[in-house]
């Protein structure tokens, strides 16, 4: 098939997604498709448009806002061009940290206490929400962004105000959690829905004292651990979430569920990633390499699941 791979992109995610758009593009073409690389822009959409236009199947290979969000997801129904993953919905469900805790809570599936500030409100009085509603150390993040952009673990009163404004650079809302401490987590889904499995479980072991950025997508940044050293029963518990969380945001085809399992031993789901990333680090490619699935047999799986949906 002729298949339009959507990497790049205006995000500032743009690296990674470089990066798992050339895995994307060299596997397909190694299974014999005709592949049209096309680097994100809005900037250039008739351009861009009058490629994809003539492609049988789109590949978004994009993270991050304008790409992870359902935008260029809308863009392509509009058009009646057929992707491979999530519609527009549930791409931007799951990019909204704060919404996606919401259907997560009311499907029982075990969240880290949180709440959300927007622009709108005075840095001071989200300060002192902050300090009367939590204990540290906390969380604060840009509700919409991954890869722990704009990131910070608080320990003291005297870092909350820098973290805010930080998260305030990356977003117009920003979320505050409890610090769950523990073991990272992760586990990858797939299939058509109403039939999708959880692959293996991954134990992510950071180098850093946390998994952020570096860690991610940094060669040795990380060790990854598959499957996970967890018992049976634990394993089967954060399956079951993984694709119970998949399947309330609506999910299609694949994606990638992180967990923290913390002291107690409870599984306290994190985030969503429905185009989670195709880099040699990722983490999704190493959990299809442990059912003995290849990087390309991977690819194929999601063509043949987008055709036959």
């Amino acid at each position: 098939m002729k298949v339009a791979v959507l990497y790049g992109g205006t995000s500032k995610e743009r690296e990674v997604s470089l990066s798992s758009g050339k895995g994307i593009i060299n596997a397909l073409e190694q299974i014999g498709h005709d592949v049209v690389a096309i680097d994100f822009n809005p900037k250039h959409l008739k351009e861009i448009m009058g490629k994809v236009i003539d492609c049988d199947l789109v590949f978004i290979g994009l993270h991050g806002k304008q790409g992870e969000d359902g935008t260029v997801q809308g863009l392509l129904d509009l058009m009646g061009i057929p992707y491979i993953g999530s519609g527009v919905l549930a791409s931007s469900l799951a990019m909204d940290k704060s919404k996606a805790k919401q259907i997560f809570e009311m499907n029982e599936i075990p969240v880290a206490k949180g709440k959300t500030y927007g622009e709108h409100q005075d840095v001071d009085d989200v300060e002192q929400d902050i300090i009367r509603e939590f204990q540290l150390p906390i969380v604060i993040k840009p509700n919409q962004e991954g890869s722990t952009l704009g990131l910070t673990i608080v320990n003291e009163k005297s870092q909350i105000k820098e973290a805010i404004d930080l998260a305030f650079t990356h977003d117009f809302e920003v979320l505050v959690e409890e610090f769950v401490k523990g073991r990272e987590l992760t586990c990858a889904v797939l299939g058509k829905k109403g039939e999708e499995q959880s692959l293996p479980i991954i134990e992510i072991i950071p180098k850093s004292e946390y998994y952020d950025y570096e860690s991610k997508y940094s060669e040795g940044g990380s060790e990854h651990i598959c499957p996970a050293h967890i018992d049976e029963d634990l394993t089967e518990r954060i399956q079951t979430y993984a694709v119970q969380a998949h399947r309330v945001l609506g999910c299609e085809t694949y994606s990638r569920v992180d967990f923290i399992l913390n002291e107690s031993n409870e599984p306290i789901i994190l985030e969503v990633n429905t185009l989670p990333g195709m880099t040699p680090t990722s983490l999704y490619p190493d959990a299809a390499k442990a059912i003995d699935m290849s990087y390309e047999d991977m690819l194929k799986k999601f063509i043949s699941l987008t055709l036959e949906e």
